[in-house]
């Protein structure tokens, strides 16, 4: 296939752009993806790899229901590569009063066919005894897992190849134009054109609503069995999904080669990638309050990344009308490898007219937004 003759041209390698490549390919179409770095990197690499249903709004836990759903059913060589482990999620209660709200979280899971178990003071430290002792309880989730996204992404492209797409790397795309790209001198044609660029989506597209959130993310020497499922707390959404100029919360994360990765942070700083320690700092204490032991663990890397945040806390799924041609896959938040395959195959089902399996209106990349964002 020649470059200059794709139907799809995909601006991103990450895992949304991989999967949304896998999907149009699928349908019959001849895609290109396009990077400015390489396959993986950028907002994908800089995350934590769950695939977890997460419960803030009923368009959030639709998406992300149908997303996990959606891993399930993988293609087995992705799921191999990908290193995708069924752990589950323990979601801990700090106190009375989060326990207390336990069994109507646990309804609302039930109600979309996911079994969960509400585990009491003891039942909680049997399953992570890492725990600190005198926590009330908690939610066990056993349906989430674990994934190391940048493999599941390479997974995904090669899926896609097999179908006839192509990949080019370190091309940087200088502007988005009607049904096509512009690559220095050249411009790519295309029918469809999916921006797809995570964090940077807004630079390509300036009237997304889509601002960079960083976060600080530390990864341990290998402790295998230290911690046996994802550990969050259960005052997490509140400290993520709102947009507060910082915050941290306890998120830990076994991973496939025993080590234990260690989140999370939420900074509104622009685009500052350092280190900030105070912030750092505050997060590591944040973990050791829930998980005491943790600071007996060697950290071997700590990093900073950008997660594409929206403010309605829901990515931009759909048709841009602004642009013909245009069609967006962006402002995914702490979501983008959870709801990578839900994303692509809505996509995919709008772009080919086929009536989509949720109800894609509340992705809508034109939906009314709080103004003033940037």
């Amino acid at each position: 296939m020649s470059a200059r003759r794709a139907d799809a041209i995909i601006v991103g390698a990450g895992i949304v752009g991989a999967a949304c490549a896998v999907a149009l390919a699928r349908d019959g179409l001849r895609v290109l993806v396009i990077d400015a770095g390489g396959a993986a990197l950028g907002t994908t690499a800089a995350g934590m790899g769950h695939v977890v249903v997460m419960d803030d709004s009923p368009e959030q836990l639709a998406l992300t229901r149908y997303s996990q759903s959606l891993w399930r059913a993988q293609d087995d060589a992705v799921r191999a590569a990908s290193e995708l482990d069924w752990c589950g999620t323990v979601w801990v209660a700090e106190d009375e009063a989060q326990l207390e709200a336990l069994p109507a979280k646990q309804q609302l899971y039930r109600d979309h066919g996911l079994e969960t178990e509400v585990l009491d003071e003891t039942t909680l430290i049997e399953a992570e005894p890492h725990l600190r002792r005198g926590l009330p309880g908690g939610l066990l989730v056993p349906s989430d897992a674990v994934i190391y996204q940048p493999a599941a992404t390479i997974a995904l492209l090669a899926l896609a190849r097999t179908m006839g797409a192509e990949v080019l790397q370190r091309m940087p795309v200088e502007e988005i134009v009607p049904c096509g790209v512009r690559c220095g001198a050249d411009t790519l044609r295309a029918d469809v054109i999916v921006n797809a660029a995570g964090a940077a989506a807004a630079s390509l597209t300036p009237q997304l609503p889509v601002i960079p959130r960083k976060g600080h993310l530390v990864i341990t020497e290998r402790y295998p069995g230290f911690c046996r499922h994802q550990v969050a707390e259960l005052g997490y959404l509140a400290s993520a999904h709102v947009m507060t100029s910082e915050s941290v919360a306890f998120n830990v994360q076994p991973r496939s080669t025993g080590q234990v990765m260690v989140g999370s942070s939420r900074e509104l700083v622009g685009w500052d990638a350092s280190m900030n320690r105070r912030v750092l700092g505050r997060m590591i204490a944040r973990a050791c309050e829930f998980m005491p032991a943790l600071a007996d663990l060697v950290a071997v890397r700590t990093w900073t990344g950008f997660r594409p945040a929206t403010p309605d806390k829901l990515p931009l799924i759909g048709r841009w009308p602004d642009v013909p041609g245009l069609w967006i896959a962006a402002g995914h938040e702490g979501l983008g490898i959870t709801t990578s395959l839900g994303t692509a195959t809505l996509l995919a089902d709008l772009v080919a007219s086929r009536e989509p399996a949720i109800d894609a209106a509340p992705f809508a990349p034109d939906r009314a937004v709080t103004a003033g964002v940037h």
